[in-house]
């Protein structure tokens, strides 16, 4: 119900009536409730499938002093026999005191997944155009500052995400108002964004490629939110968290009401137009667009397998340029699909959606399969079948840069040989404190995904196998020291 009012206005008090199904909401001015009822009056919102009817109460207003004295008092209901006051009424007034600012501060707790910029983005951008993001780290917490264009959209996020998980029982966000006006970004990577100047340089300790994906990411977005903007759309409150399916949110179907100023083009009540993609239901993603001559399951394997624990992988018999990859659970699909969507691969660019299949099917008896289709549940290569995983803190996008570990006592030029069998290598450096890790730099982002497909797990000696991911680092110049991440096994 916060969801459905909280566009039109402040809202101040708030009775679910669940028995009758009816809620009374009190907005902070009478304009904000005429604004709902003559908006609502003629495109009915629709939750979880039932029409919603707005209409004025017979009440002037909502009094919730009994339910902090544990009172037994009731508010009338419209049909006089009265409401119960009890968990059910919520005080908003408390949440609306300090006047809504455009800028967010998010303390994210609990923390057993990784939080980049792009989940922050997204899920804040359910509730308008997200313009910048800086994320930092004070007192051991992971924590991130969000600016709107508007207080009322930073409102609706507070009022919204406040509490929940970004991960299903992981990731608890704390959403308040931060006292600054204005957030002064400096540079564009992996820590800082400004949505609206994707021009800015990346800084330090940033590879070019990764920077090239950022920019190519806003650009994108800002296309996406001008064309919204164009047309008065605000993003939908549906699906509010993407990465939480638990969580109790439901599916509102809703106009924003900046459409009430006139557009003839939306005429069908409690739908919303939007280009926003909707996170997979399902753990199965459709690879598409691949080189039918190179793509085999074990290669699908290892390079979807950055993202997430593949289960199985099915390469169509008919249309060998297509293949279902299954993950283990579905944030790890929308991992996978967020990051390799659109990647280029042996000079193809492959395109990923989610399936309309609930798994993959393996191969009756007797039916031809040409080892299409492999089953990789039992696998040892999984990267996260480790609860709380070291290696969930360190999933990166594509980039030329690849993170190597598990190296046995080997030369540079041996490495730089095998991997320059897949393209060319153009940089190298072992960690000073670990020669067991390095840093290598192809010349392309395709080259690198190539050489990690090839080089993952490759038997360097008797009993080790070498372990390849993308890293957010480029190969430095000498004598600077490489962050050193931390991998399971």
């Amino acid at each position: 119900m916060i969801q459905l009012c909280l566009p039109f206005g402040s809202i101040s008090n708030l009775v679910l009536a669940k028995k009758r199904n009816q809620a009374l909401v009190e907005m902070a001015d009478i304009s904000y409730a005429q604004a709902a009822v003559n908006f609502y009056g003629q495109k009915a919102p629709i939750i979880r499938g039932h029409v919603i009817y707005v209409q004025f109460s017979n009440h002037d207003q909502l009094v919730t002093d009994a339910v902090a004295s544990g009172s037994s008092s009731t508010a009338g209901g419209e049909d006089g026999q009265g409401v119960p006051l009890s968990a059910s009424m919520l005080n908003l007034t408390d949440a609306t005191t300090d006047e809504p600012r455009t800028v967010l501060r998010v303390i994210v707790e609990n923390v057993v997944y990784a939080v980049s910029l792009d989940t922050l983005k997204q899920i804040f951008s359910r509730f308008g155009t997200v313009l910048k993001i800086v994320t930092f780290s004070k007192n051991g917490s992971f924590q991130a500052l969000i600016q709107f264009p508007d207080a009322l959209m930073a409102q609706a996020a507070k009022m919204a995400l406040n509490g929940q998980n970004i991960y299903s029982g992981c990731n608890s966000m704390r959403v308040d108002y931060s006292k600054l006006p204005d957030l002064n970004v400096r540079f564009n990577n992996d820590k800082s964004y400004d949505y609206t100047n994707p021009l800015l340089p990346p800084g330090d300790g940033m590879s070019p490629a990764l920077d090239h994906h950022h920019q190519s990411l806003a650009a994108a977005q800002n296309a996406m939110s001008q064309a919204m903007l164009s047309a008065k759309i605000m993003q939908p409150y549906s699906q509010i968290l993407a990465y939480a399916p638990t969580a109790s949110v439901p599916k509102v179907q809703i106009i924003h009401p900046s459409v009430l100023s006139g557009s003839s083009t939306l005429t069908t009540p409690g739908i919303i137009f939007t280009t926003a993609a909707a996170p997979p239901t399902t753990t199965v993603l459709l690879v598409s667009n691949l080189c039918e001559e190179k793509v085999t399951p074990d290669a699908l394997f290892t390079l979807f397998g950055v993202y997430g624990d593949v289960v199985r992988v099915k390469i169509m018999f008919n249309k060998q340029d297509s293949a279902l990859v299954q993950f283990a659970d579905t944030i790890q699909a929308h991992t996978a699909m967020m990051n390799l969507d659109k990647l280029k691969l042996w000079g193809k660019l492959i395109k990923i959606t989610p399936s309309k299949h609930v798994n993959v099917q393996m191969p009756k008896e007797g039916q031809p399969d040409a080892g299409l289709t492999k089953d990789y549940t039992n696998s040892p290569l999984h990267r996260f079948k480790k609860p709380h995983s070291k290696n969930y803190n360190n999933i990166f996008p594509p980039s030329t840069t690849l993170h190597l570990s598990n190296i046995p006592s080997t030369s540079k030029e041996k490495l730089v040989e095998l991997f320059g069998k897949h393209g060319s290598v153009i940089g190298f450096k072992f960690f000073q404190k670990d020669c067991k890790m390095a840093l290598l730099q192809m010349s392309s982002v395709e080259e690198a995904a190539i050489a990690l497909i090839a080089m993952h797990n490759y038997q360097l000696a008797e009993t080790c196998h070498l372990r390849v991911s993308f890293s957010k680092s480029s190969v430095i110049p000498q004598g600077q020291e490489v962050e050193q991440p931390t991998y399971d096994g």
